[in-house]
């Protein structure tokens, strides 16, 4: 019972060293990554693929445990096509995206954010060797996410839903395709 005592009373007292930055503060976050990223009802021909993600990240700490959060990131989408399949092995559709992120941020215990927002992002880089069909060069997601922050060091985790449908000409079914990206990125606080 004292080592179950002791345990927790060293839980709590480090609970400080995890306190979000100050309600009215301003804090400017660079970070790197990478997206695991995909698209949907892309048939048996396309894979995820692994590619980089970075950006800068601006965020507004409104109480003790919400904060507001915009940022703009360049993303790296699109698909890998699977070797298996005639004619596109090696046709990989790799196009690039900036992406504006606007996120709330809830802070359920100390550090650890959970987020949901709004991303508008414009296609910079069609790659339109990978990828046959007229493409929408704007893209609306909605990311879902998570991140935890010890000494002003932030692991983000999110994933973004794609809204918008890819191909400007598409049908329901199988053409009816949107981005899908699983982000993973590590960023560095600075308080303004």
């Amino acid at each position: 019972m004292k080592k179950l005592l002791l345990m927790a009373a060293v839980m709590l007292s480090s609970v400080g060293a995890f306190a979000q930055h100050a309600v009215g503060s301003f804090t400017l976050q660079p970070k790197v990554g990478i997206n695991i990223a995909n698209i949907t009802n892309n048939g048996d021909y396309g894979k995820a693929r692994v590619d980089f993600a970075g950006g800068l990240e601006g965020e507004y700490q409104a109480t003790d445990i919400f904060s507001l959060s915009a940022g703009l990131m360049y993303s790296r989408q699109g698909y890998k096509t699977k070797d298996n399949v005639a004619g596109l092995s090696g046709k990989d559709w790799k196009p690039s995206y900036l992406n504006v992120p606007v996120l709330a941020n809830v802070y359920v215990v100390p550090g650890l954010a959970v987020k949901l927002g709004v991303q508008p992002g414009f296609m910079v880089d069609k790659d339109k060797d990978g990828y046959k069909g007229e493409v929408n060069t704007f893209d609306l997601s909605i990311p879902v996410g998570l991140s935890y922050e010890y000494n002003n060091f932030v692991l983000d985790g999110r994933y973004n839903w794609g809204v918008t449908k890819i191909n400007k000409n598409s049908v329901k079914g199988a053409d009816d395709t949107r981005n899908s990206v699983f982000q993973i990125t590590l960023g560095y606080k600075f308080s303004l």
